[in-house]
Formats: structure tokens, sequence, C-alpha cells
């Protein structure tokens, strides 16, 4: 895959350093290096002890990635919402999970993805998952289809430039929600579980934003916006306020409302495009248990 970019600055830098601030880590400069990559300035090879001028035209050529032997493919069609040569953004089933374990290989969004690039005969063939979904929460995840795009991404989600919201469909004392809150408590591990995250002292900080939509009495529908990337969180912390999530067993969550796993969807995904001068903005409707819920309320 080919990259260009015009040297704008007045001053000189060496192409190791322009690279670097375009987002290309030392460790992708050894592949392109090792692995019968390019660096052109002007259309002529260089190393990246070269002194760039105004106007010099930078072209770097990245070797094609080879797909990962472990990662197994799985023919299972997925629903994409977009596509182009640098991301996939795909609709996750509720059921499935987002990446293989050790000793569940197949079976997960990871393996189908991988079967469709095999399918599409794309030259990078490497599964780079930027955002995850627990198993048992449907919606929006994103793919990078390649290694500097999985880097650019990586680098907007540090720096927040992510907005992630799910739709949650909560139990227990919904009288008690406001019309617009916020929870800002400390996650951890529950020492007494494998699975179970906590609230605790001694935990990272942790903030979820949330806007009420409706309710009755058996439950209510919010939206859920994460400031922090806590494992759980969102579950962790409507559990904490005495408003589990419906379906959530592992969190005491009401188990008798028709529905079978947790009621958290990610309906909306914003961030910015890692190559184009553009926002990227992505949204789904409910989830189809979710809203056959939702609507009775």
């Amino acid at each position: 895959m080919e990259f260009k970019w015009i040297y704008q600055e007045s001053t000189e830098s060496l192409v190791r350093t322009f690279l670097k601030r375009q987002g290309i880590s030392k460790k992708l400069l050894a592949k392109i290096k090792f692995q019968d990559g390019k660096i052109l300035v002007n259309d002529t090879e260089q190393n990246v002890l070269f002194s760039l001028k105004t106007h010099d035209i930078v072209t770097v050529v990245i070797p094609d990635e080879e797909a990962h032997e472990t990662l197994l493919a799985d023919d299972v069609p997925i629903e994409i919402i977009f596509e182009d040569e640098h991301l996939l953004v795909v609709n996750k089933p509720a059921g499935i999970a987002s990446i293989p374990a050790q000793y569940h290989p197949r079976g997960t969004m990871a393996n189908r993805v991988k079967a469709y690039y095999v399918a599409q005969g794309y030259a990078d063939q490497v599964v780079h998952v930027v955002t995850r979904l627990d198993r048992d929460t449907s919606g929006l995840m994103l793919f990078a289809k390649h290694g500097f795009a999985h880097a650019k991404l990586d680098q907007s989600l540090q720096q927040k430039e992510f907005v992630k919201k799910y739709q949650a469909l909560v139990s227990g004392d919904v009288y008690a929600l406001e019309e617009h809150g916020n929870i800002s408590l400390p996650i951890g591990r529950d020492l007494s579980s494998l699975l179970r995250r906590q609230v605790i002292e001694t935990g990272q900080k942790a903030e979820t934003e949330y806007w009420l939509k409706k309710r009755n009495r058996h439950c209510a529908l919010v939206d859920v916006q994460l400031h922090t990337g806590r494992t759980h969180q969102i579950r962790v912390h409507f559990s904490a306020i005495g408003c589990p999530l419906l379906g959530d067993e592992l969190y005491d969550g009401a188990l008798d409302q028709g529905i079978d796993r947790q009621a958290l969807h990610c309906y909306s995904l914003t961030f910015p495009h890692p190559f184009k001068r553009e926002q990227l903005s992505f949204t789904l409707p409910l989830a189809e248990d979710m809203a056959a819920i939702a609507k009775t309320i």
C-alpha cells in the first residue's frame, strides 16, 4: 500500500522525524526497511536520514501483511455498515465474541472478518480489531484493514477522539434515575470471581454519562456514553446505583423480562478518518430483542 505527503515546512527535517509525525512507528519503519517496502522522495529512493526540503513529495510503500495462520476463518456472513481501503465497520450480533480465546479459537467476529478478507482476495489479510464489544453486547465494531490504519486509529483512541454511544435497558430502582446523570465510581476486579468487576475505592477511575429516554415500573431505556473504558463499565456502574441491565445475570439484572443477554447495544460510533480530513459517524437502530421490550415502555 502506498501513501504520499507533501512536506510543507520551511525548515529542513529528517525523513525519520517527518514520518514519525505522520504516525509511522519504529516497528513499521523496520518492516518497510526489511520486508521490501520503500521510502521515496520526489520519486527517488531514500533512507530515513535524508533531509526534506519544502515541497518535497514523500512516498512510502508499505509491504502487504500476510494472514496469521493462528486465526481461523469462519465463513459466516457479516453485516457491513461501511468499508473503504482502510476501515471496516460491522454490526456485531449478540452472542458472538469479538476475538478468539485460547480454548475458543473459532466463532468470533475476527474469524468471520478473516473469512471475508480471504473471499475478497485482499492483499492485507491480518484482522486488526480497533473497538471490541463484550460477547453479549450487540452493535458497531470497527476494524482496521492494515497495520498503519490500526496505529493511527489507536492514536485517536488515546487522544479521546472517539465517541461511542450505547443504548441500555436497565431494571431495579429505575425511578431513582435522573433525566441526565453522571456515574463516577472507580472500578476494579472482584477477587471472588474470574469475570466480575466491582466498584471499589482502590479501582481505576471510571466515568459514565447517561440520558433517560423513557421508563415504566419494570425497566428504563437509557442512552449511555463512556468517558473511560473499563471492563464491563456500563454493567458495573448501573448495577452499583441499583439499576442493573436487563438480562445481565453476572450483575444481578432482571431475568424475567424476555431477553436472555445483557440489554446493551452500541448504536453510535464517531471518529476521525485516519487518512482523510473528515469525521465519520455511524448509527444503528436498537437491536431487535431490545426494541421489542422498548416498545412496551
